[in-house]
């Protein structure tokens, strides 16, 4: 490990670190453009110079290997000189619009100036204007603000693997640019927002409508998707402004989805905000008192084996939690949180679980995909695969429906014929997979979610055995998940009990007349078509598809109106924190559902939000293990049996339509009609 001498101190360093992050570990911060610890080293800005002994001019640490008995100062007037020189000539050209600009109290050009720029300028001629590019509905841009850092090129390149931003001429005449004029397709884009270091980048939903000193920060986490991105909730007053990454290692980086980050105009449309009743055909509100008298005079009237309940795919642990004890103290076995039909939950948790972690992809040196979609399934867990791929010796085979996901991938075939070909060493691939050291093998909805998915997860579970993806230090079995609330549900127990029946039987029973009542606990992806006469309550925060049907309805609040526990695909607890309150009437769903209780004349002996999670922790102890991921003992699960030979279908659809908030976002809406336009250009042969 190099030793080097960073202002009179020496500091050790692991090989292949840069000068830059030997000054950072002797605790000196040096001032930084273009470099950014997760891209590729530019070299652009010059900023970080410093003056190292026996060299003839200053040298950029950012690019510079750390090496033994370096001698490097990074506080001298040289130093300062040079910073002070490259601030001069990067604001030679901008417009200095501060008051105007989005970026600013976040601005790093607008910080460094204040320490390393002059204090007038000393350019008389005119300043060069820049035109602004079209990037789409998202990301906006005032590209005479540009300072040539690259960050928003490489971080497209590189992690997103979407190469649609680029440079053209050179010097000052150099432009940021689309080869050619159109909307950047990423579902990363927005996190070039973030890495741009000054004002040129800007989210467009969000321009012009308020100053970072404004808003109260939130820490959070996200529930569009299973991976549980950490994230912090800008908000003034009850709305709320923006969504922006939070930083973890171990989940998404310090990466979000577009879905993620822009789909919070959501949260204030279609919002259902008071209890409402059907009376003569229609829905009328009325008071709680009045909506929860009319559920309970409606269970009480009904045997228990004649209810039946669904959870969404936004439900926390606290809502699941007081429902499933409701539910027992009715007496249905009729319950359940697998809204797709997804054949998961019997046997250990480690058949339903991403056992290897996300970070711990980049460990793996083989990977096998398995009926998933992981670029529009968990984009920030593809950009993860894309990362590893990126460091060399890392291959990826996929079974099910090509699509393009960013990086190579051998496709060995559709379906499960060729799953059992793979696991009877009939593939080339096999041999791969047997040699690796540490396979992964990722088994996405488009496998289990099908009726034979319990038989194609044993086949997987088999596949995974021979291969040697399950060891001592390593477990390479992970199932793909893309509702919020699934782990924590099987964790739970959230399934049929003894003689109870799933979704499937559920709507089933529903249209025949079996199952009088049903309750929907924010459960939108179902056919409601299906739910016949049966009398229906909905509980949750949108009016979207489950909604609709309802007889009931209790408003809910989303997972920015609450504090709330939620378990991503790793099976790691996180916590939501209340950011906005809940609009009108609406109130916090284990709330709603012990008041239920009351009104039924069955109180559950739960009246805080600690007694709930005493609860969860009875039922199952390592939820309360917040972000901690407690690993599952290899087991049994998925049946043997017969396959389907029909090849994996995907489940992703619509990226930016995979949920009630996002369904309810206007800039979410745009962005399907382009990405609806571009495939139909793709298709036609228009698309340039």
């Amino acid at each position: 490990m190099p030793k080097l001498t960073v202002d009179g101190q020496e500091v050790e360093v692991p090989p292949g670190s840069t000068v830059l992050q030997a000054c950072e570990a002797a605790g000196r911060e040096i001032p930084v453009f273009c470099f950014h610890p997760r891209l590729n080293i530019a070299g652009n800005c010059r900023m970080c110079l410093v003056e190292m002994e026996k060299s003839p001019k200053l040298i950029a640490s950012c690019a510079m290997p750390a090496a033994d008995g370096m001698v490097i100062k990074t506080d001298t007037p040289q130093v300062h000189k040079a910073r002070k020189g490259v601030l001069e000539l990067l604001l030679i050209n901008h417009p200095l619009d501060c008051p105007i600009c989005d970026e600013g109290g976040e601005c790093d050009l607008q910080d460094l100036t204040l320490f390393y720029g002059p204090d007038h300028s000393r350019y008389k001629e005119n300043k060069r204007p820049v035109a602004d590019k079209y990037l789409g509905p998202l990301v906006s841009t005032h590209m005479t603000r540009c300072i040539h850092c690259t960050r928003c090129i490489r971080f497209l390149g590189e992690v997103a693997g979407v190469e649609e931003l680029g440079a053209c001429s050179r010097g000052e005449h150099m432009e940021i640019t689309t080869w050619i004029e159109a909307a950047l397709s990423s579902e990363l884009q927005g996190n070039i927002i973030d890495l741009c270091p000054v004002g040129a980048l800007n989210s467009k939903p969000y321009e012009y409508k308020a100053r970072t000193w404004e808003l109260k920060k939130t820490e959070s986490v996200d529930v569009l998707d299973a991976v549980g991105c950490n994230i912090r909730i800008d908000s003034r007053g009850n709305e709320v402004m923006r969504v922006l990454p939070r930083l973890n290692e171990d989940v998404n980086e310090e990466w979000i989805s577009d879905k993620t980050r822009f789909s919070y105009d959501g949260l204030k449309k279609r919002r259902l905000d008071v209890p409402m009743l059907k009376k003569d055909g229609r829905l009328q509100p009325v008071s709680w008192q009045e909506a929860l008298a009319a559920v309970a005079e409606r269970l009480r009237a009904v045997p228990g084996e004649r209810v039946a309940a669904i959870v969404g795919d936004l439900v926390d642990l606290e809502a699941m939690t007081v429902l499933k004890d409701l539910m027992a103290e009715i007496g249905s076995p009729h319950l359940d949180c697998r809204q797709d039909g997804a054949k998961l939950g019997e046997g250990g948790r480690a058949g339903w679980l991403f056992n290897s972690t996300i970070a711990g992809i980049e460990q793996a040196d083989v990977v096998l995909l398995v009926g998933c979609d992981p670029r529009h399934e968990a984009p920030v867990l593809n950009a993860r695969i894309r990362k590893r791929w990126r460091q060399g010796q890392f291959k990826v085979a996929r079974i099910g429906p090509p699509v393009d996901l960013t990086y190579p991938v051998e496709e060995l075939g559709a379906g499960t014929a060729t799953l059992q070909e793979l696991a009877d060493g009939r593939i080339g691939f096999s041999d791969v997979l047997k040699g690796a050291k540490k396979p992964l093998i990722i088994v996405g909805p488009g496998a289990v979610a099908r009726p034979d998915g319990a038989a194609v997860l044993a086949a997987a579970r088999a596949l995974a055995e021979a291969c040697g993806a399950v060891q001592d230090e390593w477990c390479g079995f992970n199932v793909l998940h893309t509702a919020a609330s699934r782990v924590g549900g099987l964790d739970l127990g959230i399934l049929p009990g003894e003689g109870g029946c799933d979704v499937a039987g559920i709507l089933d029973g529903a249209s025949g007349g079996e199952i009088e009542v049903v309750y929907l606990l924010g459960a939108d992806e179902i056919d409601t078509s299906r739910l016949g006469n049966a009398f229906v309550i909905y509980q949750g925060h949108h009016g979207d598809r489950g909604a609709i049907a309802a007889d009931v309805i209790l408003p809910g609040a989303a997972y920015t109106e609450k504090h709330a526990t939620y378990v991503n695909l790793e099976g790691r607890p996180q916590r939501a924190k209340l950011a906005v309150f809940p609009p009108g009437e609406a109130k916090e769903d284990w709330k709603i559902l012990r008041a239920l209780s009351g009104a039924l004349g069955r109180p559950l002996p739960v009246s805080t939000l600690g007694d709930v999670r005493a609860r969860i922790a009875g039922i199952a102890p390592h939820l309360a293990e917040i972000d901690m991921v407690t690993p599952a003992e290899w087991s049994a699960f998925g049946t043997a049996g017969a396959m389907d030979k029909a090849a994996f279908a995907t489940t992703a659809g619509d990226f930016y339509q995979t949920n009630p908030i996002s369904r309810a976002s206007p800039v979410m809406a745009e962005c399907t009609a382009l990405a609806a336009e571009r495939a139909e250009q793709a298709a036609t042969g228009t698309h340039g």
